[in-house]
């Protein structure tokens, strides 16, 4: 394809745009709408909390206490995957299945949280997500409580602490109801242009003479369409007669 086949194509597209843009304006309405639907009235809400918990080992000397600050953040990923075992969630569902009638499973239980840790940092952030703002917080905390307990004994690491409780937050993490909403005009706009592009190439009606050199073809005439109903014009009748001096008239 050359560079005037390409300017072409891209001045037809346009074209094809500005013909359809009132009904691409009104599809990426619709994606709003149903977007701001479905936010509001079909997804449930989501809160989250977040405890903080270093885990860190003393010593008298300065040499040792350095090689445990070492030792404990080599450990890192093996605390993080004892938060999510049965051997601290379990009597952490116990627990806040009795305080708050919780109702999730064990299973439940681990997708809800999140485990993460800054780089060279001894303090693991567990966030745990639920349906409820002051479940998610309990759950939180109790995990923070247990995993204290538990870890000393497993490990025999003598100084765990909960640098920073989990608060109750009420702002919803989901839906993120701003991203749904450009989300549903992007695709609003997208469909509505897709289908503007395929109606105008399933159209096969002929709106002018320029196709005829694309193909080739001279153009010798139009003939226009005439409604049937119309009684705004008049059927000519040509008849040529002779005259005695062989002369050609021709009479309407």
């Amino acid at each position: 394809m050359n560079r005037n086949e390409s300017m072409i194509d891209v001045s037809r597209f346009f074209e094809v745009i500005k013909k359809n843009l009132i009904g691409i304006i009104a599809c990426g309405l619709a994606g709003v709408i149903v977007s701001l639907i479905v936010s509001f009235f079909m997804i449930t809400p989501k809160y989250d909390s977040t405890v903080d918990i270093l885990v860190n080992q003393k010593s008298s000397n300065n040499a040792m206490q350095f090689n445990m600050q070492q030792a404990d953040l080599q450990a890192i990923n093996t605390y993080k995957d004892v938060l999510k075992k049965s051997v601290i969630l379990t009597p952490v569902l116990k627990e806040v299945r009795k305080r708050d009638n919780y109702q999730g499973t064990l299973d439940d239980l681990q997708k809800s949280i999140k485990i993460t840790n800054q780089t060279n940092s001894q303090v693991i952030s567990v966030t745990v997500t639920d349906k409820n703002a002051y479940i998610a917080t309990d759950i939180a905390n109790t995990i923070g409580k247990v995993f204290t307990r538990e870890i000393k004994k497993m490990m025999q690491v003598d100084n765990v602490t909960v640098v920073t409780k989990a608060s109750v937050n009420t702002k919803p993490v989901s839906p993120k109801k701003k991203l749904n909403v450009f989300i549903g005009i992007v695709i609003g706009l997208a469909l509505g242009i897709i289908i503007a592009i395929i109606r105008d190439l399933r159209d096969t009606t002929v709106k002018g003479t320029d196709f005829l050199e694309e193909l080739g073809l001279i153009n010798l005439g139009v003939a226009y369409h005439i409604s049937g109903n119309s009684r705004n014009y008049r059927v000519v009748d040509v008849i040529e007669d002779a005259d005695d001096n062989s002369e050609m008239h021709r009479r309407v």
